[in-house]
């Protein structure tokens, strides 16, 4: 792994029955850049996201993290150490409210446990921050709002302020704009631009807008048929005649 390199993916496979739907994926992402993930339907991204932070197990090949071989390790050890994913299918306790969610996410970073019964008043600090986060992602009025009843939008949010407070090495977002309204993407794409700009954070990015992949992206790599079929900068990947007509027709150019 180069001394840059924060995260590694070398041969990775995932094969489901007779379907091979990661095929040998070599990449690495390093600090300070952030790298969209993109192809058409069926191409494999989302399976190979899953194969990074954990949610799948490969059928071949090898996931490294800070030079360490995680390829074993499951999803909830694998966020302990710094890599931190965004938009799964739930990372929320609906029952909590907007501000618990976050302190329990500020609370287990700091390793001061998930004691869901001692009194906010005893968590000054941890407040404190969790009302930082929420403030960053524009739900402050919604503080006291049970998750579970947020807007679909919000609870987008609500998980990238989970996420925020994790403080990870490397942040992975999954179509963060997906299913938010006009006026509720800016808040994620700033956001997203923040963390882009302080340049120490390794960002994955799956996203099939190319707009949004256009504002943000450092690097484009390309899959098709689960194998990595293009990367580099975005204006050279996104104007190669063989991604525009075979992999990228599926989406808006």
């Amino acid at each position: 792994m180069n001394a840059t390199t924060l995260l590694e993916t070398r041969e990775l496979s995932i094969r489901f029955g007779g379907h091979v739907a990661v095929d040998a994926v070599s990449c690495a992402f390093s600090p300070g850049t952030l790298t969209a993930i993109v192809g058409p339907n069926g191409a494999g991204t989302t399976t190979y996201f899953n194969l990074i932070s954990g949610q799948l197990r490969p059928t071949a090949g090898r996931v490294l993290f800070g030079g360490a071989d995680i390829t074993r390790v499951p999803a909830s050890a694998r966020a302990r150490q710094g890599l931190g994913r965004a938009f799964q299918l739930t990372n929320l306790f609906p029952h909590l409210t907007v501000q618990e969610n976050v302190r329990l996410a500020v609370q287990s970073r700091r390793g001061a446990g998930l004691d869901l019964f001692r009194t906010w008043t005893s968590h000054t600090e941890l407040i404190a921050e969790a009302e930082e986060v929420l403030a960053q992602v524009a739900l402050g009025e919604r503080r006291e709002l049970a998750a579970g009843l947020l807007a679909h939008g919000d609870q987008r949010k609500l998980e990238v302020a989970i996420l925020l407070a994790l403080r990870p090495a490397a942040f992975m977002f999954d179509e963060p704009t997906a299913g938010m309204s006009v006026d509720e993407v800016p808040v994620i794409l700033d956001l997203i631009h923040e963390i882009k700009a302080r340049r120490d954070k390794t960002i994955l990015l799956v996203e099939h807008k190319m707009d949004v992949v256009r504002s943000l992206a450092d690097r484009i790599i390309v899959l098709h048929n689960g194998r990595l079929v293009a990367e580099g900068d975005p204006a050279t990947v996104i104007a190669s005649p063989v991604v525009q007509e075979a992999y990228l027709g599926a989406v808006n150019v």
